[in-house]
């Protein structure tokens, strides 16, 4: 919580942070990923805001490990992003806005207001098919795991993408608001 940074594995040897994971077309990200963890209850266990050291520091390690391995923003992830089965962390109160700002990560560039007009309001289906392509163009793994029901990972999906562009509200459904950020961020980086 004090921001102090603890090297628990050289960044030359494979650690087990990622676990089952998937990115574009990766799998098993351990061996193609830097894992970064931060101190945190998580959301079992009092999930709260991140300290402005931590925050400090993320900025500090991550810019070194950046122009150190040449890292392109668009590879700037979460574990929600790569095993939302699974994660969801670092979270929606993580500062990916911020941090993308700083230039690590990216973030979209739409107005707050233009998307609070569109929370809420509901897609046809013919738009929650394109904001599947959107996220699949951005990354996010299409693969369904083995006996896993659909449904439930593709709002699992949904959640992952909201913790991380449109943090207000997590509720595993897509929305005007979801389809426009996810837009977005095609024409931006794709």
């Amino acid at each position: 919580k004090n921001g102090d940074i603890i090297l628990l594995v050289p960044d030359l040897y494979v650690a087990w942070h990622a676990g089952k994971s998937s990115w574009r077309k990766y799998s098993s990200l351990n061996k193609y990923s830097i894992g970064i963890e931060i101190s945190n209850p998580g959301h079992q266990f009092n999930y709260r805001k991140f300290s402005k050291k931590q925050i400090n520091s993320i900025l500090s390690l991550s810019r070194f490990l950046i122009k150190k391995y040449n890292i392109k923003t668009e590879n700037i992830l979460g574990h929600s992003d790569i095993a939302p089965n699974r994660k969801k962390d670092p979270g929606e109160k993580f500062p990916w806005k911020y941090l993308a700002e700083n230039k690590i990560g990216y973030w979209h560039s739409i107005p707050d207001i233009l998307l609070k007009k569109n929370r809420q309001i509901k897609v046809s289906n013919i738009d929650k098919k394109l904001f599947f392509k959107n996220l699949i163009k951005i990354g996010y793994s299409k693969k369904l795991i083995k006996n896993f029901n659909k449904t439930h990972y593709l709002r699992l999906i949904i959640k992952a993408f909201q913790r991380r562009f449109r943090q207000e509200l997590v509720n595993g459904l897509i929305d005007r608001e979801c389809l426009i950020i996810s837009n977005n961020l095609i024409k931006k980086f794709y």
